[in-house]
């Protein structure tokens, strides 16, 4: 059975970054831009990543330019705005498709297992959200629309903490 573990993407460097160096964490992986209206998000997955990174959690940001072309940016200006303009420490890999036939296989993987509304496998916007457990399955996903302030229990109780 495929799990999270078994892929590979790259790092915003360019080297692969291999997801299995997170066995037995909880991961909340994000398809990210800086010009969204849902972008002020990162602060909320940066609260979420320092209050629970000691107890196993790890947020994993993809910046993706497929919807209305709100991240145009090279990885390192990726870098810098995050670091910035939000405080982000959190890894943020390489840019990439998450969906049609370039889309990044992890995204291919995380759509089969936990589709969308009414069975739907794309991605529809920016920051949907995939929470995966400690055995590397895909647990739930959650719309852009879902601020990761409202997503502390499920994270707590994923983690198996209070």
């Amino acid at each position: 059975m495929t799990t999270l573990y078994d892929f590979t993407p790259a790092g915003a460097d360019g080297i692969p970054h291999p997801l299995s160096e997170y066995r037995g964490k909880v991961l909340l992986i994000v398809n990210t831009a800086s010009r969204c209206g849902f972008t002020p998000q990162y602060e909320g997955l940066e609260a979420l990543w320092r209050r629970y990174r000691s107890a196993g959690f790890v947020v994993l940001a993809f910046p993706c330019n497929q919807f209305g072309a709100q991240e145009p940016g090279a990885a390192d200006e990726i870098a810098q705005f995050c670091s910035l303009t939000y405080a982000v420490t959190f890894p943020v890999l390489a840019k990439i498709d998450v969906n049609g036939p370039k889309a990044e296989p992890l995204y291919v993987h995380l759509k089969r297992e936990r589709p969308g509304l009414f069975g739907s496998r794309a991605i529809k916007w920016n920051f949907t959200k995939f929470l995966v457990g400690r055995d590397g399955r895909v647990l739930a996903r959650y719309s852009p629309r879902t601020k990761p302030s409202a997503m502390e229990g499920v994270v707590t109780a994923a983690l198996g903490v209070r």
